[in-house]
């Protein structure tokens, strides 16, 4: 169990995500907060990643990851595709 409230959360995956965000944008691409349900950070890929092959790795193993080394390891992210904004209890 997360030790924190998604609102306590927030501050935190923010800074990861602004970590990250230069490595993606590299390629073409960004990452933007959707919002965090209950430990799962919803985050949407844009640019260069949307439909690219590589980013479900992206998210599992960089961004995931960094969020789970530096928040906690019980974190998961997901990938919100348009026009899922306000449909993420549908998502994983």
């Amino acid at each position: 169990m997360i030790p924190f409230t998604d609102e306590e959360l927030e501050p935190a995956v923010m800074n990861v995500i602004e970590k990250v965000r230069p490595s993606i944008k590299l390629d073409g691409g960004d990452i933007q907060l959707i919002g965090i349900k209950d430990g799962k950070v919803y985050v949407q890929l844009q640019g260069a990643c949307v439909g690219c092959s590589s980013s479900n790795t992206t998210l599992k193993f960089g961004v995931e990851k960094q969020m789970q080394t530096l928040i906690h390891p019980e974190l998961t992210v997901v990938n919100v595709p348009a026009g899922f904004e306000d449909k993420l209890e549908q998502l994983g």
